[in-house]
């Protein structure tokens, strides 16, 4: 950063406006477009929030337990001062059937519509409760763009 942008951002930054943060994400091909994740995402700045697993009411419907995942995740990061759900970098996807992958990533389209977060979709045997059939950890970056 040259002379000239540090004192405008020091100014910003005592004029009480934040310089904006930048957040890029990656996804190059259409197996990217298509599978709905980046294969990178890059922020400047920001505050990190790590996401501890989250997961939607044990029984209900695959479905229902997705979408409710989401909008628990949403919650929780608006409730630490985040934009939402939009502020993932990334995630790890648990789910206990592999057939359901397809339809998880059709669903998160529904959440993310351009910038996907860094992902990964892991199949495992079980949960710690039963009646789950998808878990959700990640981590997002609060002041990003």
């Amino acid at each position: 950063m040259t002379f000239r942008a540090t004192g405008i951002a020091a100014a910003l930054i005592l004029l009480g406006v934040a310089p904006a943060f930048a957040k890029q994400c990656y996804a190059p091909d259409a197996r990217s477009q298509s599978r709905g994740y980046s294969r990178a995402v890059t922020v400047e700045g920001g505050k990190t929030m790590w996401l501890g697993g989250q997961y939607g009411t044990p029984n209900a419907s695959f479905d229902s337990q997705v979408r409710e995942t989401f909008t628990e995740l949403d919650k929780t990061i608006r409730a630490q001062g985040g934009a939402g759900i939009s502020d993932m970098v990334t995630m790890t996807v648990f789910i206990n059937d592999g057939r359901l992958g397809d339809r998880f990533i059709e669903l998160r389209k529904e959440f993310f519509k351009e910038c996907f977060p860094a992902s990964t979709l892991i199949t495992v045997t079980g949960f710690a409760q039963p009646g789950l059939l998808i878990e959700i950890e990640g981590m997002a970056v609060l002041g990003g763009k």
